[in-house]
């Protein structure tokens, strides 16, 4: 595999740890710091399109995936590749570091390990350790391979629709109300009674009641598609009165969401634009938490769909 000029790698073992915390913290940072550039938006466009590809991965790791190989498409372990794919790691590849979770038994209280529960302090003593559950007790470094640095067996599963057919998109999006909580419409264009937008999520009553999603209709059904999924994610991430600024910031939020999920099912998403301005002043924790936001809004709205 060709690596390019801004890639990074984790080569040494003593330090791959602190260099993946390290390489995460510094793409936020300057993204913060940037986020009145056209570079900025640049950026989280690249990292939404990996999100895309791997959209049950967290952002921490399409994050580190977007730093090693951008392109990379599927990726697995070394021994996954031969095992399940009949595909095999050809010689001179590096490794994609990404964190995987290390599962163990786990306190029911603390939900540490046994020997860090006995540090902590902890005091339960319910159930002995013996009869504790298995849980994600931290994360570790872990080594995966693109599919484009192994040969072997073909991935027919791979193949994909063309870009910009809905297919049966939009029908999908209706039968997943009920998972998502929202009740949905489509209004004729004619009689579409909120101007310019393409679409509404409001919340009736206050917030008593499911939110209700209406959309324009209009010939595009890609499009149609698109602006269910943005308004989804409102239905999911946001609801109460917001003021200008924030309204701002979680437009970026849910037109995100529609990027990533749109780009999964392969509609041509070309005429997302993100204006990262309006998160202007946001904390590095911040944009953290809003990245988190939206890579689970998109994985969940995904597995509604798959489901």
């Amino acid at each position: 595999m060709e690596s390019t000029d801004s890639s990074v790698s984790f080569d040494e073992a003593d330090t791959r740890d602190a260099e993946m915390h390290s390489a995460i913290d510094e793409w936020i940072d300057d993204l913060v710091a940037a986020v009145d550039e056209v570079r900025a938006s640049k950026e989280f466009q690249e990292w939404l399109d990996v999100q895309s590809r791997f959209h049950d991965y967290s952002y921490r790791n399409t994050l580190l995936i977007k730093q090693q190989c951008p392109e990379a498409t599927k990726v697995a372990g070394y021994r996954t590749w031969q095992e399940e794919f009949d595909r095999y790691v050809k010689e001179g590849e590096s490794a994609i570091w990404i964190w995987a979770p290390i599962i163990t038994t786990r306190c029911p209280e603390c939900e540490n390990s046994p020997s860090y529960h006995e540090q902590t302090g902890c005091d339960y003593d319910e159930t002995p350790p013996e009869e504790w559950a298995e849980g994600v007790v931290g994360f570790k470094p872990a080594p995966v391979f693109d599919i484009s640095q192994t040969e072997g067996e073909p991935l027919p599963e791979l193949e994909t629709d063309a870009a910009g057919d809905a297919g049966d998109l939009v029908g999908r999006l209706f039968d997943i109300t009920d998972e998502v909580g929202v009740s949905v419409r489509v209004v004729p264009d004619d009689v579409w009674p909120h101007g310019n937008a393409d679409g509404i999520c409001r919340w009736p009553e206050g917030q008593d009641e499911q939110p209700v999603v209406e959309v324009r209709d209009r010939p595009d059904r890609a499009a149609v598609a698109g602006t269910l999924v943005h308004e989804y994610a409102h239905a999911l991430l946001h609801s109460g009165e917001l003021d200008a600024s924030e309204r701002a910031k979680r437009e970026i939020e849910a037109e995100a969401v529609a990027y990533i999920v749109g780009r999964h099912c392969g509609l041509d998403m070309s005429g997302s634009t993100f204006y990262l301005a309006a998160w202007d002043a946001e904390s590095a924790d911040a944009i953290r938490n809003r990245l988190q936001r939206i890579s689970q809004t998109a994985a969940d709205l995904i597995g509604f769909l798959e489901d």
